[in-house]
């Protein structure tokens, strides 16, 4: 499982970021060519080793959106977008986000006091922007069911459960190396 991701993430062009190595792909990036048989893939992998049993699904702007739209569509879950502008509305969330490359502010809305919830966001590296957004959800007294990243690249998965208590699923884990995209584990 998981061959169009395996394939297109090895021929993922790589570009730095100061001392980052920072891989290009559809999934991350939505550049190059976004195929609707990967994000049907995705989706898929998703649906296999998810918590399904929510209310909502809460994805990052900007490359959480096509994953949760296409796991929206196969699920009929409804999501929520975290979202990089500031609307002032009532009950508003802001999360302050650091990564390995940038530094913004993020906010939330639509979430309410008890809903179960699945996160899902494109990859965790540093783990910056996952550590705020679970933070932050937390405060909403929201149920985490699960968390669920397409790729894990890093440190960031071990510093999400070292900072906020939960596992961050990753469909693949990869690495650079020498300037490509090396596999290193597959969930499935």
């Amino acid at each position: 499982m998981l061959e169009i991701l395996k394939k297109t993430l090895k021929e993922s062009p790589i570009v730095k970021k100061g001392e980052y190595d920072y891989f290009i792909h559809p999934i991350t990036d939505g550049i190059m060519l976004v195929d609707p048989d990967l994000l049907r893939e995705v989706s898929k992998a998703i649906q296999e080793v998810a918590d399904l049993k929510v209310d909502k699904i809460v994805c990052m702007e900007a490359m959480g959106i096509h994953i949760a739209t296409a796991l929206s569509l196969d699920t009929n879950i409804p999501f929520v977008v975290v979202r990089k502008r500031c609307y002032e509305l009532d009950n508003e969330v802001a999360v302050h986000q650091v990564t390995g490359y940038s530094e913004c502010e993020l906010y939330i809305n639509g979430i309410n006091e008890g809903d179960r919830i699945l996160v899902v966001d494109d990859v965790v590296s540093t783990g910056g922007t996952m550590i705020a957004v679970l933070n932050a959800l937390k405060s909403c007294g929201v149920e985490i069911a699960d968390v669920i990243t397409v790729v894990e690249k890093g440190e960031g998965k071990a510093r999400v459960k070292n900072e906020t208590g939960y596992e961050v699923k990753a469909l693949i884990k990869v690495d650079v190396v020498e300037g490509k995209v090396v596999i290193e584990d597959s969930l499935l």
